[in-house]
C-alpha cells in the first residue's frame, strides 16, 4: 500500500531511500560536470575523426545502455543510424552476457561500450572482435576494470565513469548499482555526445552540456524533497500515479526517449507497469485500452467496494510528455479529448523553452524524480 504521507516529510523519505536514488537525481547536474570534464581528460576535444562513421554501434547492459542508445539515435538522426547491439546470454548476470557484432561492421564503423559495471566478460570479448574488425572502440565504464584492459588492448579510448564517493563505497559494501539510477544515466551519456559531437555525428558542445547541467540543476531545487507536493511537479505527478496504470504519451522527437525512459524506471525503481507511445499514433494504438476495464468509470461497483479488504481497482492515467511549442501542429486536443471521453485523468509535462538538449533532460530529470518518489512511497 502506498504511505504518500512520506512524499511531504523530507526526514522520512530520506530513511526509506536505501539505494540513494534521491542523492543520485539532485546530483544529476554534477554529474554532467564530472562526466564532461573526464571526457576532456581523456582527450575528447583533440580528437581528429576522418570524417563521420557510417554506423553507430552500441552494446552494454540493461537499461543503462539502452537509454543511451535511445537518446543518442534520436539527436543523431539518420545521419548516422544509431544501432544498439542487443546481448544474448542465459541469465542477465554480467558473465552470462554476449554481444556480437554485424556481419557487415568494419573499419568505417564506431563501437561505443556503455557499462557502469565493466567486469563484463562479454564486452571485452566485443572489444577484441572490434578491433579485429577494424572498427574504433571508445567505453565509458568505471576506472581499473577488466574493459579498460581490453579497450587499451583494442588501442581504443576510454573514460572513465563519472562516480560519487558514496558509489565507490556501496560498490565496496557490496550494494548494487541501479542501472535506472539517474546518475548513472547522465555518467554514461555525457562523454558519447561529447564524442558525436566531436565526429559530427551531432551538436553537443561544450556550452550545450553546460546547460544541460544547469537545467538539471534548475530541476533539482523544483523538485527537491524538501519542496512541498502542490509547488513540486514530481511529487505532483507521483502522487497522481499512485495505483494508477501510467499510459505514458509523447509528442515531438525528443520526448518520445523520454517517455521510455519514464516507462524503464517506473518498472525498474517501483515495479510499476507503464505503457509508451508517441502521438499521434497513441490515440489509435491506446483507445481500446481506455474504453476497456482500466478506464476510471470502467467499474460502476468500485464506490461499494470494501476499501479495508480489498486491493484498490488498477485504472489508468495518461501521461502526456511534450516538447513542442503551444501554438505549433499538435495533437494534445485530441489526447485530452480521448482520455476524458473514457473518465481517465491525464497529466502533462511541459519543459521550459531551451535547445533540443536542455528540454529533453528537463523532461528526464522531472521524470526521474517522479519515478524515485513513486519507489519510495510505494517501498519498492
Amino acid at each position: 500500500m502506498l504511505d504518500e504521507s512520506l512524499l511531504d516529510t523530507p526526514e522520512a523519505l530520506s530513511a526509506a531511500d536505501r539505494r540513494g536514488l534521491l542523492r543520485g537525481a539532485a546530483e544529476a547536474g554534477a554529474r554532467v560536470r564530472t562526466a564532461a570534464r573526464n571526457a576532456v581528460e581523456a582527450g575528447v576535444p583533440v580528437l581528429t575523426p576522418e570524417g563521420r562513421p557510417r554506423a553507430v554501434l552500441i552494446a552494454g547492459p540493461g537499461a543503462a545502455a539502452t537509454n543511451v542508445a535511445d537518446l543518442l539515435g534520436t539527436l543523431a538522426g539518420a545521419g548516422s543510424p544509431v544501432i544498439r547491439l542487443a546481448p544474448t546470454g542465459v541469465a542477465p548476470a554480467a558473465g552470462a552476457l554476449r554481444w556480437e557484432l554485424p556481419g557487415w561492421a568494419g573499419s568505417v564503423d564506431l563501437l561505443l561500450i556503455a557499462t557502469p559495471d565493466g567486469s563484463e566478460p562479454g564486452l571485452s570479448l566485443l572489444a577484441d572482435a572490434a578491433y579485429r574488425r577494424g572498427c574504433t572502440v571508445v567505453a565509458v565504464a568505471p576506472g581499473r576494470t577488466p574493459l579498460s584492459e581490453s579497450v587499451a588492448g583494442a588501442h581504443g579510448l576510454f573514460v572513465p565513469m563519472a562516480t560519487a564517493p558514496y558509489e565507490q563505497e556501496d560498490d565496496e559494501n557490496g550494494v548494487e548499482v541501479t542501472a535506472s539510477a539517474p546518475g548513472v544515466l547522465w555518467a554514461l551519456l555525457t562523454p558519447l555526445l561529447a564524442l558525436l559531437d566531436r565526429t559530427g555525428v551531432l551538436s553537443a558542445p561544450p556550452e550545450a552540456l553546460a546547460k544541460v547541467a544547469d537545467r538539471l540543476d534548475q530541476v533539482a531545487e523544483r523538485c527537491g524533497p524538501a519542496v512541498a507536493t502542490y509547488s513540486n511537479p514530481a511529487k505532483t505527478l507521483a502522487s497522481e500515479l499512485a495505483e494508477s496504470l501510467p499510459v505514458v504519451w509523447t509528442e515531438g522527437v525528443s520526448a518520445g526517449p523520454a517517455g521510455r525512459r519514464f516507462a524503464a524506471s517506473l518498472a525498474e525503481l517501483s515495479g510499476t507497469p507503464a505503457v509508451v507511445a508517441e502521438l499521434p499514433e497513441a490515440l489509435v494504438a491506446h483507445s481500446t485500452l481506455l474504453a476497456g476495464r482500466l478506464a476510471a468509470g470502467a467499474d460502476p461497483d468500485d464506490f461499494f467496494r470494501d476499501r479495508v479488504d480489498q486491493a484498490p481497482a488498477l485504472h489508468a492515467r495518461v501521461v502526456l510528455l511534450r516538447d513542442r511549442p503551444t501554438g505549433g501542429l499538435t495533437a494534445a486536443p485530441a489526447a485530452r479529448d480521448l482520455a476524458l471521453s473514457h473518465d481517465t485523468p491525464i497529466s502533462e509535462l511541459e519543459p521550459e523553452a531551451g535547445g533540443e538538449l536542455e528540454t529533453l533532460a528537463e523532461l528526464i530529470a522531472i521524470t526521474d524524480f517522479a519515478a524515485v518518489y513513486l519507489a519510495l512511497v510505494s517501498g519498492a
